[in-house]
């Protein structure tokens, strides 16, 4: 009976970081607020669990963008050879993903411990909820007309550099990254697309640097099912979140979002603050 409530709980771990994943309200830090106000615990190892469940966010990534990946890979390498309008467009577009991910590389593999030692807790989360509200409702009528082709090396290191302001627990990854991209002119769907491919390579970068913590997992066997469940819970929350998103962005309505982090920020600070 422990074990089947276990596989249910990291099923609904899993598609609450699913659904939470895709969307502009931190799905790192939702699942700090959930450990801390309703005492759920991670049972096994933290970073297994973080690497599979971030593994299958990835993989509706790929799933859901697999035409952008596929003409991109086909157009960046064609373009070594054959230097049109299009090819170089895409290997550009290529480029700048490259450049985007150095920045929260670099402060990640310097800087993630000192992160996760001070910086992620519930106050921490909630502040960071308002300042991603800001943000949020700073852009939420920009309608910017630059596409794929129009993109520069300065939005690129921007762009990069607000997914590295996102190692602080609370500030959205995909929010940061849309929010700079749309606060540069770069359309809602360029920006939305760029934001989710960037994904990739930063998602892919930390399952490389958990490898040595899940081969050190000494619950992997006993934990396998929960593991799985937690996989595919989110797997499928994220493929479904991400294309409700991609129709909330056609859509212009981020301020929504903005909204939710509005009302959520400040009552997770007030409540750690009545409870402490």
């Amino acid at each position: 009976m422990e074990q089947l409530w276990l596989t249910i709980k990291f099923l609904l771990l899993g598609l609450f970081q699913g659904l939470t994943e895709p969307i502009p309200i931190s799905s790192s830090g939702h699942l700090l607020i959930a450990q801390y106000f309703l005492d759920v615990e991670i049972e096994g190892s933290t970073s297994t669990f973080a690497l599979l469940v971030n593994s299958a966010s990835l993989l509706a990534v790929l799933i859901i963008y697999r035409e952008d990946i596929q003409r991109l890979v086909i157009n960046g390498l064609k373009f070594f050879k054959e230097k049109t309008p299009e090819t170089r467009r895409d290997f550009m577009f290529v480029v700048y993903l490259v450049v985007a991910t150095i920045p929260a590389g670099i402060i990640g593999v310097l800087f993630q411990d000192t992160i996760d030692d001070y910086l992620s807790t519930v106050v921490t989360v909630g502040v960071t909820l308002i300042v991603t509200g800001l943000a949020l409702w700073l852009i939420r009528n920009m309608r910017g007309q630059r596409k794929d082709g129009n993109m520069t090396m300065k939005d690129a290191l921007i762009i990069g550099g607000a997914q590295a302001v996102a190692l602080i627990p609370g500030i959205s990854r995909s929010g940061a990254t849309i929010v700079a991209a749309m606060a540069r002119g770069i359309n809602q769907e360029t920006a939305l697309r760029f934001s989710f491919l960037l994904f990739i390579p930063i998602s892919l970068g930390g399952a490389v640097l958990s490898i040595t913590d899940i081969v050190n997992d000494d619950n992997l066997s006993t934990m396998a099912l929960p593991y799985i469940m937690a996989f595919v819970g989110s797997l499928v929350a994220s493929y479904f979140s991400l294309k409700w998103f991609m129709n909330i962005m056609a859509k212009g309505q981020l301020k929504y979002f903005a909204i939710y982090c509005f009302v959520v920020g400040p009552l997770v600070v007030l409540a750690w603050f009545l409870l402490n």
